[in-house]
C-alpha cells in the first residue's frame, strides 16, 4: 500500500530587496521579486499535482501567494533556517517531504519516488550549489536538521552525513539547480521553457534590453 505523504513548500513573501537579491544588478530588485513569485507559483502548481495526503506552505510573510488556496499555511518559527526546518518536521507525522522555492523546474517525476512505496528511510535532493532542494523522512525528526549550517556550499554534504550517521537508508533524488544567480536563472529557464519562471525571465530581460 502506498503511504500517505505530506509535502511542504518553504517560502517567503516576495518583497523587492528581500528575495533573490543576487539576481541584481542583472535585473532590478523589483524584477527579482517577480521572478521569485513566478518560481513559487510554478512550484505550487507542481505540488498540486502530487497525490499528497497533506500540503503545507511554510510561509514567512503576510500576503500568501496565489496558488496556495488549497494549502495549509503555517507560519515559520523564529530562528535560523535549520531551526525553522526542524520545527516543521517535529510537527509532522508519517512520511514527509520538504522542498524550497528556488527550483521552479521541479517536476512531478522528480518527486514521484516519495509518493510511491517508501522502501527507504529518507529522500535527499542535492542542489548544484552544495545545498539541497528536497529533504524527506519516513519518520520526521527535527533533531536530524537542527544544527546543520545552512546556505553554505557544504550544507548538503553535512545534512546528508547527518542522515546517514543516524543509520537512515537514504534515497537520492535528481540534482537540481537552485536559482541564485542570473546564470542559474537562465539555465533553469532553458531547461524548463514552459514554466512561468521562464516566461517571466524572458519578459524582464527583454525590458532590460529595451531600457539599455
Amino acid at each position: 500500500m502506498t503511504p500517505q505523504t505530506t509535502i511542504i513548500l518553504i517560502a517567503k513573501e516576495t518583497i523587492p530587496g528581500k528575495v533573490k537579491t543576487r539576481l541584481h544588478p542583472a535585473v532590478s530588485l523589483e524584477q527579482a521579486a517577480m521572478l521569485a513569485a513566478a518560481s513559487i507559483r510554478d512550484t505550487l502548481a507542481t505540488i498540486a499535482q502530487l497525490p499528497a495526503s497533506r500540503r503545507i506552505l511554510l510561509f514567512d510573510g503576510a500576503r500568501v501567494p496565489a496558488g496556495a488556496e488549497h494549502f495549509e499555511v503555517i507560519p515559520q518559527v523564529a530562528g535560523d533556517l535549520d531551526e525553522r526546518l526542524a520545527a516543521i518536521f517535529d510537527e509532522c507525522t508519517g512520511p514527509t517531504v520538504l522542498i524550497g522555492m528556488d527550483t521552479p523546474q521541479v517536476t512531478v517525476r522528480d518527486l514521484a519516488p516519495a509518493f510511491e512505496d517508501w522502501n527507504c528511510d529518507a529522500f535527499f535532493g542535492p542542489a548544484n550549489d552544495g545545498g539541497f532542494w528536497a529533504l524527506g523522512m519516513a519518520e520526521p525528526r527535527g533533531d536530524l536538521i537542527r544544527g546543520v549550517p545552512m546556505s553554505r556550499n557544504d550544507t548538503g554534504r553535512i545534512q546528508l552525513e547527518r542522515l546517514l550517521a543516524a543509520g537512515l537508508d537514504v534515497h537520492l533524488l535528481p540534482e537540481l539547480t537552485d536559482v541564485d544567480t542570473i546564470d542559474d536563472a537562465r539555465a533553469v529557464a532553458a531547461a524548463a521553457p514552459s514554466t512561468e519562471f521562464a516566461s517571466t525571465l524572458s519578459f524582464v530581460t527583454a525590458r532590460e534590453l529595451v531600457a539599455a
